[in-house]
């Protein structure tokens, strides 16, 4: 028997595959962690500099300046972008769990909650459920858009996502590696090759299962059929889902 299709070696393969999954996981979410890290300590530099020297706006506009000067070709330290920090920091200083929370979450994500979410007990909601579900930033664009925290404080569906759902984590970490703000705190200015045209499809509708929302039971990538009427041993791959009437 050929080793390549022994048991023993087919087990062996999808081992460490997972254990390359759960490292590059890993090794991206520390890489979001100091970017978030980072521009924490930036936003609070200047809180405490503009209260300390009595410096106005125009500090943030001058840093901008000079930080882009010191870092070209980036967008991580535009105007724009230290104001977010600023308002980062001052809007979650106060709050030592959600701090440790937003850690988790690139900041594309952050971002999107600060802007679209004002109560503080949604912005909870919202970032810990995406943290547990491996939500991306359209997937969680859409669940604030259908009101996804109002309906859980009167709702009582459940859903087996966060069972089922390893590889959508994984493309979560793919997600906050292709962004703009991490590629720019790692100094990486060249083009990425993207994933084969497969799995931007499975991704895709995996997006689209994710954002139908509660009542709806995500079984896996894949789900094999088999159909006994015209060709009994015809098989076919699809995304399944399962739905739960409420």
């Amino acid at each position: 028997m050929e080793i390549e299709s022994s048991k023993e070696y087919i087990e062996f393969v999808a081992e460490v595959k997972r254990r390359v999954v759960s490292a590059r996981i890993s090794a991206i979410r520390a890489i979001n962690r100091n970017l978030i890290g980072l521009y924490w300590d930036i936003g609070r530099m200047i809180v405490e500099r503009q209260e300390k020297q009595g410096w106005g706006k125009s500090v943030v506009e001058r840093l901008s300046t000079d930080l882009r000067k010191e870092f070209p070709g980036g967008t991580g330290f535009s105007p724009r972008n230290l104001w977010d920090m600023k308002r980062f920091y001052e809007q979650y200083a106060a709050h030592k769990k959600l701090r440790q929370a937003v850690a988790e979450l690139p900041w594309g994500h952050n971002l999107l909650i600060m802007s679209k979410i004002s109560d503080l007990n949604a912005r909870k909601y919202y970032i810990e459920t995406t943290h547990q579900l491996g939500w991306s930033r359209n997937v969680l664009l859409n669940q604030i858009k259908a009101g996804a925290y109002e309906r859980s404080m009167v709702e009582t569906k459940t859903h087996n996502f966060g069972e089922v759902l390893p590889a959508h984590l994984a493309e979560q970490a793919d997600e906050a590696l292709k962004s703009s703000y991490n590629l720019d705190f790692l100094g990486i200015g060249e083009s990425l090759k993207e994933r084969e045209l497969e799995r931007r499809l499975i991704t895709q509708l995996k997006d689209f299962i994710l954002e139908l929302g509660y009542g709806f039971c995500f079984i896996g990538n894949q789900h094999r059929l088999t159909s006994n009427k015209t060709e009994p041993h015809r098989r076919c791959r699809i995304p399944s889902i399962s739905h739960t009437a409420g």
